[in-house]
């Protein structure tokens, strides 16, 4: 039950008749004579009972995108119902204008429209519909809260799709569809043409060259079907947040980026994400909606307080398959973090794969390093220039072991990584 405005002004209103008949028997006359018609008014109240709601399939959207939650409302009694509606969704669902004003003669349907925002990815849901029905006199209400099912799927955003079409072009550029051709081992025999100048001398087929006249050269194309493994770390290092943005959610962006590029490429692309335990696996085996349902398997990821397991995510790359891959660890270059836990299993990752390291690096810390005004702005540098330095040291042992490092602030990571993986290929480095 709810009362309205009405009864404190009804209260009020009995200030009249104690100053005609002044007492304490006129005030508990009045307080008693308004208790009777709210009461009478509650007793009168439709029931909400008698009102069905049903809710469709909200669906998916993409975080930062709006979305509509509807609900169809219904009145089964024989009286007309008047009333408020109130749609509650948990707070990150970003729900606006969820009350709506409710007139339903009997037998009426109407659809009620509350919109939504996510602010976070994964499921949220409703938490609960509260119909409240005014009685006759306008006096009190009655009023039930009913959970009715329903929930909204934010997926990552996928920012940085605006970066696939120049990289989709320089791709149709390796793979020939623009008439060129790449030189160099490990990639895949296209035709022989005459030696020009500037050519490498390494491409020359002298066998060729030796029924000829001239000095012929092999011409490549880049190798198709090769495997792209993506390891996304959701331990604690990943939650810190550059600018307003979690790591997590920026190397989500350059996976997913990454991801669609290679399929267009016509490899196959694989996903592991995990903390001290795996967290989610997908196997795509070539498919070309992989970014689509890499946004699925991420929209549930979070990170956890907790350090990194790199020995089991290592094994969940090797049980994906033991033909030669492409491993993209997207951690975040943090040196104790990286030295004390994925150093060790560095070498079993190398001496089967192509291992590169996505980082997000934190442009804060050269501005802080530039910045040296004040006292306290030099001693804010000094501090700097240690992290960079020890950032610097850490991703020099990296590359001492073999693994590419791609360091870049949350902007430019998902194009730098996706340029890295085209001059890989370019080279007939996978």
């Amino acid at each position: 039950m709810s009362i309205s405005g009405r009864v404190p002004l009804l209260m009020l209103l009995g200030v009249v008749a104690v100053v005609l008949r002044p007492g304490m028997g006129t005030v508990w006359l009045w307080v008693l004579a308004v208790a009777v018609l709210v009461g009478a008014d509650v007793l009168l109240a439709p029931s909400p009972a008698r009102v069905t709601l049903e809710r469709p399939p909200v669906g998916t959207v993409r975080l930062g995108q709006s979305a509509e939650a509807r609900l169809l409302v219904a009145n089964t009694s024989r009286r007309r119902l008047r009333g408020v509606l109130r749609d509650a969704w948990q707070p990150s669902a970003g729900a606006s204008a969820n009350r709506h004003r409710l007139a339903l003669g009997p037998g009426d349907r109407v659809v009620l429209r509350t919109p939504l925002l996510p602010r976070r990815r994964g499921d949220l849901r409703g938490l609960g519909v509260t119909v409240r029905l005014r009685g006759p006199l306008g006096l009190a209400s009655r009023q039930r809260t009913t959970v009715v099912a329903g929930a909204v799927r934010a997926l990552p955003p996928f920012d940085s799709r605006k970066h696939l079409p120049s990289r989709l072009a320089r791709l149709r550029e390796l793979d020939g569809r623009a008439a060129v051709r790449v030189r160099g081992p490990g990639t895949e025999f296209d035709s022989l043409r005459e030696y020009v100048r500037g050519d490498d001398v390494r491409s020359i087929d002298w066998r060729a060259s030796a029924r000829n006249r001239t000095v012929v050269v092999r011409t490549w194309q880049p190798e198709r079907d090769r495997r792209v493994v993506l390891v996304l770390d959701t331990s604690r290092t990943s939650a810190g947040r550059v600018g307003d943005v979690p790591r997590l959610d920026s190397a989500m962006d350059a996976a997913l980026l990454l991801a669609a590029l290679a399929a267009r490429a016509g490899d196959r692309v694989d996903f592991v994400a995990g903390d001290r335990r795996v967290r989610s696996r997908l196997r795509s085996a070539g498919a070309r909606d992989v970014a689509a349902r890499l946004q699925e398997a991420m929209a549930d990821l979070d990170p956890v307080i907790a350090e990194a397991d790199w020995g089991a995510l290592a094994g969940a790359v090797a049980g994906l398959g033991r033909q030669r891959a492409l491993v993209v660890l997207l951690t975040p270059l943090e040196p104790s973090a990286v030295e004390e836990g994925l150093l060790p299993v560095l070498p079993t990752l190398t001496q089967h794969h192509r291992v590169v390291l996505a980082s997000v690096r934190d442009p804060a810390l050269e501005e802080l390093a530039a910045t040296r005004g004040t006292l306290d702005e030099v001693y804010d540098a000094a501090a700097a220039e240690q992290v960079l330095g020890r950032r610097r040291h850490t991703a020099g042992l990296l590359r001492a072991l073999g693994v590419d490092v791609v360091d870049a602030d949350a902007e430019a990571l998902p194009p730098a990584l996706a340029d890295h993986y085209l001059a890989l290929k370019a080279r007939g480095l996978l």
